[in-house]
């Protein structure tokens, strides 16, 4: 006989995952620190490497903080929902492509994906750590968005299956 002690427990011991499903909303990348992010319809990425032409490829690392290589850093992703909390509580207008992440993203829940897999288009990602903001970023932008990226300044994600990205893509869970 199943009791109400019991049937707590076991739900207590189940891993609780909600379910989401998500939307790539931009591409961007730049073959090297400083330039301006380039906006495409699709990237190419290359599993255990990262996005075939941008700054931060393992083997050709030309990007602002190449001098401290790291593996989960193969690809970046930001929430859509940061842009407008930005400019609804910041009164900070900024762009997608001046986020210098390397895909933005509507509707999924990036916090929560630290340790987890989970999939973009074709390929399979596994997220590594939030990013953190920096002072580089203002001073590209001149705008003074350190503080309100605190802890919404997107994932760092290594590529675990490779293949297309494109914009319009489904994110999910693996």
């Amino acid at each position: 006989m199943l009791t109400a002690a019991t049937h707590q427990q076991r739900l207590d011991e189940r891993e609780v995952v909600p379910a989401w499903t998500g939307v790539v909303r931009h591409l961007h990348i730049t073959p090297r620190a400083f330039l301006p992010m380039e906006s495409f319809d699709e990237l190419t990425l290359i599993a255990g490497k990262g996005i075939e032409g941008d700054r931060y490829m393992i083997g050709r690392e030309s990007g602002f903080y190449s001098h401290k290589p790291e593996e989960g850093r193969q690809i970046t992703l930001f929430e859509n929902e940061t842009l407008e909390a930005l400019a609804r509580d910041a009164k900070i207008q900024m762009l997608p492509e001046e986020h210098r992440r390397n895909v933005t993203v509507q509707g999924v829940p990036l916090n929560h994906l630290v340790g987890r897999q989970f999939w973009v288009g074709e390929t399979l990602l596994e997220a590594t750590r939030l990013s953190t903001p920096c002072r580089h970023i203002e001073e590209i932008l001149g705008k003074a968005v350190f503080d309100p990226l605190i802890n919404r300044s997107g994932l760092n994600c290594r590529i675990l299956k490779g293949g297309i990205v494109r914009v319009g893509d489904a994110v999910h869970g693996s």
